[in-house]
């Protein structure tokens, strides 16, 4: 690797579906272009991962049934597992978290949210706590029972938020350093039926984007880290001539999945899937109004995971139909990625950037 023209890329594919596994990537930051380097299918479905401090030790959850969660020790160019894999006592983990010393996972399948301590070597000690979320919501098919599918620290640290689109709602926890004890602490109910998936704070930690795939908006949000409160102020459309209640143009239904954030907290933008795109949306000086100004393509099919790299110049998409992770140049005046490139990686679902 060497120098500060490269960084690395961490991508999560379905093994179930052909995916590699855990793939390590040599990130070339002139271009945002991505090199393959190796990967491990050391665990099943690696669906979700995150990086921890320093960037040598990432962890990934298996979104199985019963799920996992394993560490990976990735300061070589093939992820070699760090420790033992780990149940998290629950099924079909999506999204997991670094939080208080302990690692947080969002459990689809069962619809609850699990912590296991990081140790000192990084590895993963056994599971500490387990949150199971009750209720249901309009939709039979998708929302018969809850389904957590994002968990992550606020801003300020002191709280664990879990994102809930089983049970249209956000649940806000406490996570005990010492104990890796998570007590919930409140829940915010938004619209019945929207499906809210994934949520991304604003800069300033003053508001919050709750992404939902059951309809094609975003929920703005008021976050008050003090008190550890969540205030819906109102939905906004993804994608052009999309309604808060209704799909767009009413041809093929899209499904978002995810939303970024700019670091200077003028720009938003969502991955949406069936759509196959990504959306443009501007926020105002204080990050309370979002508008939607563009979208373009997402350069290939069912983009699961979008991600932004540490120096807010390049955007990547996870097209997981397609088989393929895209980079685009960000226009800093526009904040309209530009596709520049893309590199084969099948059944991709996540890209995290080192």
């Amino acid at each position: 690797m060497g120098g500060s023209s490269t960084g690395r890329a961490f991508m999560g594919s379905f093994t179930s579906a052909g995916g590699l596994g855990v793939t390590v990537a040599e990130v070339d930051r002139n271009t945002g272009a991505l090199t393959v380097l190796g990967s491990s299918d050391a665990l099943p479905d690696p669906s979700f991962l995150a990086l921890g401090p320093g960037g040598e030790v990432l962890y990934a959850v298996g979104e199985s049934a019963p799920g996992l969660a394993a560490a990976f020790d990735v300061s070589g160019d093939v992820p070699a597992l760090l420790g033992p894999v780990r149940p998290v006592d629950a099924d079909g983990p999506t999204h997991l978290a670094l939080a208080a010393g302990h690692l947080v996972t969002a459990n689809y399948g069962s619809g609850s949210v699990t912590a296991l301590p990081v140790l000192a070597d990084g590895t993963l000690g056994e599971v500490s706590s387990v949150v199971r979320h009750e209720g249901s919501g309009p939709d039979s098919e998708r929302q018969e029972g809850p389904h957590a599918h994002q968990v992550l620290p606020d801003p300020s640290g002191r709280w664990v938020v879990g994102v809930d689109l089983g049970t249209d709602s956000v649940r806000v926890g406490a996570l005990d350093p010492a104990t890796g004890a998570l007590e919930p602490h409140g829940e915010t109910s938004l619209r019945p039926g929207t499906g809210p998936r994934h949520l991304a704070f604003h800069p300033s930690g003053r508001y919050a984007y709750v992404l939902n795939e059951l309809v094609t908006t975003l929920t703005v949000c008021r976050w008050d880290a003090q008190a550890g409160r969540l205030e819906p102020l109102g939905e906004v459309p993804v994608l052009p001539d999309s309604e808060p209640s209704g799909d767009p143009d009413g041809s093929v239904r899209a499904y978002p999945s995810e939303v970024v954030v700019a670091l200077d907290g003028r720009f938003l933008w969502t991955a949406n899937r069936g759509h196959d795109s990504i959306s443009v949306l501007t926020l105002d000086e204080t990050g309370e109004k979002a508008a939607l100004v563009a979208t373009v393509g997402c350069g290939g099919r069912w983009p699961r995971d979008l991600t932004l790299d540490p120096s807010g110049q390049w955007l990547y998409a996870a097209n997981e139909r397609s088989g393929n992770v895209s980079w685009f140049a960000v226009d800093a005046e526009t904040g309209v990625p530009q596709h520049a490139g893309s590199v084969e990686v099948p059944a991709v679902s996540c890209v995290v950037l080192g």
